[in-house]
């Protein structure tokens, strides 16, 4: 009797777990962001709107997608971004593209000797986007190596 309990214990977990895994999600239309100045030790605060070009120092930090979920769910607060550098000769150098995410934001970061930058939070999100079925509901990121416009809009920050 205890084995057959144990057993559809088990069942129960397993066919739950993967429901585990799925959430809905919020988009949001703005990415919040903390930089930190390695050579003065300076942390700053900043905000940027979806694919507007904040400059953080020598760095141009451009959010892409910025999810986080309903108060009801774990929360778990990820955004896609594009990270170029401004070079002393003047010249942008892309540095990173990709997923950040603000639980882990040493899992994939930027690596830069001088500065760093990490995911806070979003905010300003209302729509929940709801998980379909066991996939997610279909969300084009950008291709990281896209061509950058010839003067982007900067938004500077002290």
């Amino acid at each position: 009797m205890v084995r057959w309990a144990l057993a559809l214990c088990l069942v129960v977990i397993g066919v739950a777990a993967p429901g585990l895994a799925r959430a809905d999600k919020i988009k949001n239309p703005i990415a919040i962001f903390s930089g930190l100045d390695k050579i003065t030790g300076r942390i700053i605060s900043f905000e940027a709107e979806l694919d507007e070009t904040v400059e953080f120092g020598a760095l141009l930090v451009t959010p892409r997608v910025c999810f986080t979920r309903p108060i009801t769910e774990p929360q778990n607060t990820s955004a896609f971004i594009e990270v170029d550098e401004i070079t002393v000769a003047g010249d942008t150098k892309h540095l990173f593209g990709g997923w950040i995410f603000a639980s882990s934001p040493g899992l994939h970061g930027v690596e830069h000797p001088i500065y760093d930058v990490w995911l806070i939070g979003c905010k300003g999100g209302t729509v929940v986007i709801p998980e379909v079925s066991g996939t997610t509901a279909p969300v084009q990121a950008p291709t990281p190596l896209q061509p950058a416009p010839a003067s982007p809009p900067v938004k500077k920050k002290p």
